[in-house]
This record gives C-alpha cells, sequence and structure tokens, in this order.
C-alpha cells in the first residue's frame, strides 16, 4: 500500500483530499499497488531498474485519476511513465486502469511532489515533465502555495536532461498570469510555445478531466512548453 505523505514542509502545494474510494479503487490499491506502486523513501531512484530497461522518462505531477496518464503510456510505449499523485482514490483509478491496457511502463509514487523531486530524482535524468491543471489557489491569501515558483522551476531543470521539456496547462486566467510572472524572472528555461486556446488545440497533449471541466465553465485553456537552457 502506498506510504501517506509525510508533514516535512510548512507551506504545501496541495490539500490532501480523501473523497470516497470506491470497492474497486480500494481492491486496486491493495492487489496493484506491488506492481506499479513505487515507495516514497530517501532512496535515489534508478529508472533502468525501476522499469527494467533503459529508455526516456517522463514524470506527471499531480495525475489527478490517471486517465491521461495511462493514456500516455499506452500510446508511446518507447517511453516510460513516473507519475505522482496524493489523491488515493485517483490513484486506485489509474491502477486499475493500467491493469486493463496493460502499461509495464508505467509506475506511481503517492507523495509530496517536491519530496520526491528533492530525495528520490537523481538530476539529470527526466526527458520530460509534465504539470497538468494544478491547484490555482484562486485566493489572494492562498497564492503562496502555488507550486509554479522560481524554486521550483529550478527543481525541475535540475532533474531534466540537457534540452528536457516542461509542459505546463491551466484553465485559470490568474494563475496563467501568475506563470507568466514567474517565467519573466526564470533563467533555467526558455520558452518554446505559449498557446492559449478553447480546448482545441492542447499542446502535446491529450485532454484532461480537469480541462473538461474548466471549458464547462467558460474557461480559456493555455499551455505551456518550456525547454531546459
Amino acid at each position: 500500500m502506498p506510504t501517506p505523505p509525510g508533514n516535512y514542509r510548512t507551506i504545501r502545494s496541495f490539500v490532501r483530499r480523501t473523497g470516497k474510494m470506491t470497492s474497486g479503487q480500494a481492491s486496486a490499491l491493495e492487489s496493484l499497488w506491488p506492481v506499479y506502486g513505487v515507495e516514497a523513501t530517501s532512496g535515489t531512484l534508478n529508472f533502468a531498474t525501476l522499469f527494467g530497461r533503459s529508455a526516456p522518462v517522463v514524470l506527471e505531477i499531480g495525475f489527478g485519476n490517471g486517465d491521461t496518464l495511462v493514456t500516455q503510456a499506452h500510446e508511446h510505449p518507447e517511453r516510460d511513465y513516473l507519475g505522482i499523485e496524493v489523491h488515493l482514490p485517483g490513484v486506485g483509478h489509474c491502477l486499475m486502469q493500467a491493469e486493463k491496457e496493460g502499461a509495464s511502463n508505467l509506475r506511481i509514487i503517492t507523495h509530496d511532489a517536491i519530496d520526491v523531486l528533492a530525495g528520490q530524482i537523481a538530476d539529470s535524468t527526466l526527458d520530460r515533465v509534465n504539470l497538468y491543471f494544478p491547484d490555482p489557489w484562486p485566493k489572494k491569501r492562498h497564492r503562496k502555495r502555488r507550486i509554479v515558483q522560481l524554486e521550483f522551476l529550478k527543481q525541475i531543470a535540475q532533474k531534466l536532461r540537457q534540452d528536457g521539456d516542461f509542459f505546463i496547462a491551466t484553465d485559470w486566467a490568474g494563475y496563467a498570469e501568475h506563470i507568466d510572472a514567474v517565467l519573466a524572472l526564470d533563467a533555467c528555461f526558455t520558452l518554446v510555445e505559449r498557446r492559449r486556446h478553447a480546448g482545441d488545440a492542447p499542446l502535446d497533449r491529450v485532454t484532461t478531466r480537469f480541462e473538461r471541466r474548466g471549458l464547462g465553465k467558460g474557461h480559456a485553456i493555455w499551455d505551456w512548453q518550456l525547454r531546459r537552457v
């Protein structure tokens, strides 16, 4: 079973919402975690050992229910995918979908992404990082919790290989402005593309559940592709 996130940082970019877990999700956590799960430890991961081969590794931070993560793993068998998510019902759903698709190139960690990056991911080992529709923390007093900050970008850059890519997407206009402001001060990445659209032009990704929810509320969508310099 996944190890619950610890309390290592004063300010976190997420709230660990328990939600209602179905019997299928609970069963998947019990039976499939030994197959796909990676425990949160202080040891650095060896991706060749973890996946049983040497291949490009894509990290997705906050994969929700895992539908997009599993789809990517299925559509790109030449890559290996590591997903991080703290919402256990979503993890259970992802495990069910992974088994259904027979995704052998997918692994999951249930822990705080910042801690995982710091303690388990070696520098210059990731080929791509995806951050799709992170919590926007729209209230002014909560904006310090937004995960996209200068230190976070620096941390992502350290873990990416030279010329590795970082993809971000949001449906919150205020968060898009915040991301643009942070990127204007950042020296770790160069902007490959910034795209604003109505859900009809996602940037090298599949449409997510959170994206469909935002579109239903009349939100626009913003995508960024950043490259480590």
